[in-house]
């Protein structure tokens, strides 16, 4: 088994938990500390990391290490620097970026989601270069904005980063569990236009409020539609199409009939589910009696579906064997990650497994064992030679 740095590994996770690096302009917060951390510990074993300056403040830190062991297949780990804010912190027991080790567990925003991930594959690829020559190389990846748009996924395979990665290998917190598959996300907004006009004279105007709440019928419909036609995934559920928020109107103004209604939808889909097709079907609901609708789409992120015997996905699971002495557990990702990006844009098979639990990211007193970050360094350790010499 390949000899990893158990305290080195955990050390830096608290340093980076340590790091507000939320994406937050107000309060002076970024990515940017965060990944110069990343940069200086890249820099501290020799490696010569690239930064990619996606936005102000806001950089990809990537580092090619060769193996020297000759020609051989690319993996890449990928972890992300950002952290969703701490919220309301009279919810918290804890100093959320206080970085504190207690009771076998390292607390504060981003323990699990998802420093200690990331700091699991910087030390194990560390671990495999200091165990010997490998075949191939290892592209070890901090991105920023995850949490978002995905800026820093989506900047690495516009520069062609990704043209050479053979498997990716996502950090996220998965409690143990290997998923090869990912929920899809379809945001849309949809705009509904009438006339506007005085309350005590709605005849001459035409109001967008009545078109909204049939919409909202029309998406529950087709919500039991989509379910009936895709029965639930395995791993991820069933289809969902979920109106998030409704905006027409002003309190201050209640005796006006708005000219504008706005309705936003957020849907997950499992493997089988067409976009294009629900955004269509979402278009066709909308409007009516007077009213335009117009809709846009926001996010497009399709779900990922990487059979289990993709060589990425079994090198990993053969390593989680190895180092655990349990058989893998399989399961799907309930969200996107930057997976998603890299999969679908990127033409990169990857699969998402990490340190902490699945639930316990963006919650208050978020944490992740500090058994579990040794024990995922040593996974993903093991993982990367198999991959790379082929035994998996």
């Amino acid at each position: 088994m390949i000899d990893v740095d158990a305290d080195g590994v955990v050390a830096f996770t608290q340093a980076l938990v340590r790091i507000p690096s939320t994406n937050d302009p107000a309060r002076g917060r970024a990515e940017r500390p965060a990944a110069e951390l990343v940069e200086a510990k890249m820099r501290e074993w020799g490696w010569d990391p690239v930064v990619y300056e996606v936005e102000p403040g806001r950089p990809n830190v990537v580092a090619v290490v060769e193996g020297g062991g000759g020609d051989g297949p690319t993996l890449m780990f990928e972890g992300h620097t950002d952290v969703v804010t701490e919220g309301d912190l009279s919810t918290w027991t804890v100093d959320p970026f206080g970085g504190e080790i207690r009771d076998g567990k390292l607390w504060g925003r981003g323990s699990a989601d998802m420093k200690s991930g990331l700091a699991a594959t910087l030390y194990a690829t560390r671990a495999l270069q200091q165990a010997g020559p490998f075949p191939g190389r290892i592209k070890v990846c901090a991105l920023a904005d995850e949490e978002g748009l995905m800026i820093g996924a989506h900047h690495f395979v516009a520069e062609g980063l990704a043209a050479d990665v053979d498997g990716a290998i996502v950090a996220e917190p998965e409690a143990g569990e290997i998923c090869a598959v990912a929920k899809g996300a379809l945001r849309l907004r949809v705009d509904l236009t009438g006339k506007m006009a005085h309350g005590a004279m709605p005849q001459h105007g035409r109001n967008p409020v009545p078109a909204a709440g049939a919409l909202l019928a029309g998406l529950a419909a087709l919500q039991d539609e989509l379910q009936k036609r895709h029965p639930a995934h395995e791993h991820l559920g069933a289809v969902y199409v979920t109106p998030t928020v409704l905006r027409a109107g002003s309190e201050e103004q209640v005796n006006v009939i708005p000219a504008v209604a706005s309705v936003f939808v957020d849907v997950r889909t499992i493997p089988g589910v067409d976009h294009q097709e629900i955004a269509g079907r979402v278009a066709a609901l909308a409007g009516g009696d007077g009213i335009t609708a117009e809709v846009a789409v926001l996010v497009d992120r399709p779900p990922v579906d990487v059979p289990v015997t993709d060589p990425v996905v079994a090198a990993l699971a053969a390593a989680h064997r190895a180092v655990t002495g349990e058989e893998p557990v399989y399961g799907g990702v309930p969200g996107s990650t930057d997976g998603t990006v890299l999969t679908h844009w990127g033409g990169v098979p990857s699969v998402v497994y990490g340190p902490g639990g699945k639930w316990i990211a963006h919650q208050s007193d978020e944490y992740v064992e500090v058994a579990e970050i040794v024990r995922c360094t040593r996974v993903f350790a093991e993982a990367a030679h198999r991959f790379l010499n082929g035994t998996h």
